[in-house]
C-alpha cells in the first residue's frame, strides 16, 4: 500500500480544533489502531492545533498534512512563525510540546526559512494485516 496524503487547512480559532481532532482520529481508526492509540492521536492533533494557534494567531490559518502509511500516521503542521533566535515559546506551547512528546512515537520541531513545522508520528502497535490484528 502506498501512502495517502490528506491536507487540511483551518482557521487558527478554537472552534476548528474539533475538526482537526476528528480527522486525525478517523485516520488512525482506519489504520486499525487500538482505542488507546486513536486517543493518543486525537490528543496529539489537539495539542498540535493549540501550539500552532498560539504561533500564528486567530486571524491566520493552520495547515495539517496527514500521511497515512501501513501501520503509521504522520502529521506535519505548519509552517508557522519560528521562535528560534527571537522569543521563548509561551506556556501553552511548552505544555503542548510536553504532551506531544508523551503521546507520539516521534515528535520534532523542524526549522527552515519558511518557519517551523511540527512533525508527529504514531505507529499502530499491531499493523493491519499482521497476526493478532
Amino acid at each position: 500500500m502506498t501512502s495517502d496524503r490528506i491536507t487540511l487547512t483551518v482557521p487558527a480559532r478554537g472552534e476548528y480544533a474539533k475538526t482537526v481532532r476528528m480527522t486525525a482520529a478517523e485516520l488512525a481508526s482506519r489504520l486499525g489502531m487500538s482505542y488507546d492509540e486513536v486517543d493518543d492521536v486525537r490528543i496529539a492533533a489537539e495539542e498540535a492545533f493549540v501550539y500552532a494557534s498560539d504561533c500564528v494567531g486567530e486571524d491566520e490559518d493552520v495547515t495539517f498534512r496527514f500521511i497515512v502509511s501501513p501501520g503509521m500516521l504522520e502529521i506535519a503542521v505548519g509552517p508557522m512563525p519560528d521562535h528560534v533566535g527571537t522569543e521563548a515559546p509561551g506556556v501553552s506551547e511548552s505544555y503542548a510540546e510536553f504532551i506531544l512528546q508523551s503521546v507520539c512515537d516521534e515528535f520534532e520541531i523542524g526549522h527552515s526559512a519558511e518557519g517551523c513545522t511540527l512533525r508527529l508520528c504514531r505507529r499502530a502497535a499491531v499493523p493491519v494485516g499482521e497476526p493478532g490484528a
